[in-house]
Order: structure tokens, then sequence, then C-alpha cells
């Protein structure tokens, strides 16, 4: 997982950089708190209606978002997390940080993430 600042790199500049190396880029868009990032990365990834909206919820469905990928034989995919500065001091931002990161050691290569700092 890498993490960068907005006053260095825009969106659109990761994007073009993500696309310059053959992946897909997902934007995961900026919520201020635990439940909101949840409910957000549920409504972008796609995530199953029985979803539990919580930090186990989120890891289950990441791993299963990541097997449908590598199934489905595309292009390797990089979320783009906007995080705004009020949810980096939620205790759960870490953990967030943490369940994404053991998602990009599951999926080897075909899941990146780059978390944005708003």
């Amino acid at each position: 997982m890498k993490i960068y600042s907005a006053d260095t790199w825009t969106i659109e500049e990761l994007q073009a950089l993500v696309a310059d190396a053959g992946r897909r880029a997902v934007l995961i868009p900026a919520a201020d708190t635990k439940r909101m990032v949840l409910e957000t990365f549920a409504k972008t990834l796609g995530f199953p209606e029985d979803y539990g909206v919580n930090l186990d919820a989120l890891n289950d469905s990441l791993h299963d978002f990541a097997d449908a990928a590598a199934d489905e034989g595309q292009s390797p995919i990089t979320f783009i997390w906007e995080v705004p500065a009020a949810f980096r001091s939620d205790r759960s931002f870490g953990v967030i940080c943490e369940i994404l990161q053991d998602a990009e050691r599951y999926s080897g290569r075909n899941l990146a993430v780059i978390a944005v700092c708003l």
C-alpha cells in the first residue's frame, strides 16, 4: 500500500500512472467515518447485499473481490482511496489500512492500493 498526499499528486495524475502501468483504477471516494468508509467500499466495489458493514466483512469481501478479479482474467486493479484528514485521526483508519495491505498480499499482483491523503 502506498500513501500519497493530494498536495503532491492529483487523483487524475495517479489514475494516469495506474493506466500507464496497464492496471485498472478504481476510485474509492472520501468518507469521514468508519461506517461511511465501509459503506463506500461496499457500494464502489459492488459487495453483496448481505455485506455486514464491519471490519471483518470488509476483509472477507476484499478477498472475494480479489478472487473474482483474478478469475475473470482482467488486468490488475489499483484502488485509489481518498482519505480525508478527519478520518485519518479515527482509530479505525489504521485497521482498515492493515486490511487493505492484507488484501494486497493475498491477491499478489492482482490488487494494489494507493491511499491519497486529502
